[in-house]
């Protein structure tokens, strides 16, 4: 019996032929993708990139000979100039802070409730709920926030039903002063202290900034967790499926609770799909731009403003292209660095010496001699 045996591939033969053939081959299908992103995506960006560092007024082309080069003045403008821009800009960024603060938590918390609910093997017509907490996220934002304002109204739905218990509902849309201001004056506490009144950043007072969102956009709030929820309940629903059951027998077994469970085996094993919900959440917070568009357009007294209307707004409607793009790239800094943030809060940890030791096996005693 004889033993064929496969000679060594030679240096520079058909493998490697086969591995350039084969990237070749990739580089050719992805090259129309590559070209309508660049066109469509990256020139656009890098023109409204040189639109903010230039005094284009918005007629011709931005990169025509009389369009100037200023620096970062733009920036300046909005950021330490002082004046109505950075103003606008410091109170659009409040707006928007207290938004982003309140809307990421409760629609992660709301979803991450109705796919451990939805999840549930016991419960019937699981299809029937997850096709009407996802109804509101396929729905067009623009409809929505018509109908938002309908029920918003000094006598609307929502006043009408809070009546029914006694409290006098507010002018939703009409309110420009802060959640917090009003909890505070309901204790007596209608001025902050100088420490707060007398220092400012970015034209605002420091009292200012902590007056919480307004009762305007606090219905934007709401709006925003009742029609992204459902969205991101599908994520964790996802997740949850694809969780392996021995983990929690285990757990059972070792007579953890239900919360301890959740809180010590399941959260911990959705930190993927958990730190893909705060993200998209974030961009999406930070980039609100249709429901104030179609609402209430910045008012009453700029409490709805945005920096995403803002920057429209100052390009669109006041001519001021280099502002406009300036904001638009203050913004994007600031959903980069959140982004990073999140990413470094909800990295892999290792185990600490100390819970380690915990999880070692005892060694048993020497024999005594």
């Amino acid at each position: 019996m004889t033993t064929t045996v496969a000679a060594p591939p030679r240096e520079g033969g058909s493998g490697r032929g086969i591995r350039r053939g084969e990237a070749l081959a990739g580089w050719v299908f992805t090259l129309p993708v590559i070209l309508i992103l660049g066109i469509f995506l990256l020139a656009p960006v890098l023109m409204a990139l040189w639109v903010s560092f230039s005094d284009w007024s918005g007629r011709g082309s931005p990169l025509s000979a009389n369009v100037r080069f200023v620096g970062l003045d733009n920036y300046a403008s909005i950021t330490t100039g002082g004046g109505l821009p950075t103003r606008d800009f410091g109170i659009s960024l409040r707006n928007n802070a207290w938004y982003v603060l309140l809307v990421v938590p409760l629609q992660t918390a709301l979803s991450l409730f109705l796919a451990m609910l939805v999840n549930r093997a016991i419960l019937r017509g699981r299809g029937i709920f997850r096709t009407a907490f996802y109804f509101p996220s396929v729905t067009s934002s623009v409809a929505i926030t018509v109908l938002w304002l309908f029920l918003f109204s000094a006598t609307g739905v929502v006043n009408e039903v809070l009546s029914w218990i006694g409290i006098n509902g507010p002018n939703w849309f009409q309110d420009p002063n802060g959640i917090v201001h009003n909890a505070l004056a309901a204790f007596g506490v209608t001025t902050g202290p100088p420490a707060l009144t007398e220092n400012d950043f970015l034209g605002l007072s420091w009292w200012n900034w902590l007056a919480g969102p307004s009762v305007a956009m606090t219905a934007f709030i709401i709006m925003a967790v009742f029609t992204t929820s459902g969205t991101f309940m599908l994520l964790f629903i996802a997740a949850l499926q694809n969780l392996s059951g021995d983990v929690q027998e285990a757990a059972m077994v070792d007579g953890a609770n239900a919360w301890q469970r959740f809180w010590r085996v399941t959260l911990p094993q959705l930190r993927p799909t958990l730190f893909t919900v705060l993200t998209l959440g974030l961009i999406g917070c930070w980039q609100v731009f249709d429901q104030i568009y179609t609402g209430t357009q910045g008012g009453p007294g700029k409490t709805t403003l945005t920096p995403a209307y803002l920057s429209y707004s100052s390009a669109f409607l006041g001519q001021d292209w280099g502002q406009g793009a300036a904001i638009a790239f203050i913004l994007f800094a600031i959903i980069v660095v959140f982004t990073l943030f999140q990413r470094w809060a909800l990295r892999e940890r290792p185990v600490s010496r100390r819970r380690a030791r915990q999880y070692q096996p005892s060694q048993p005693k020497e024999a005594k001699r």
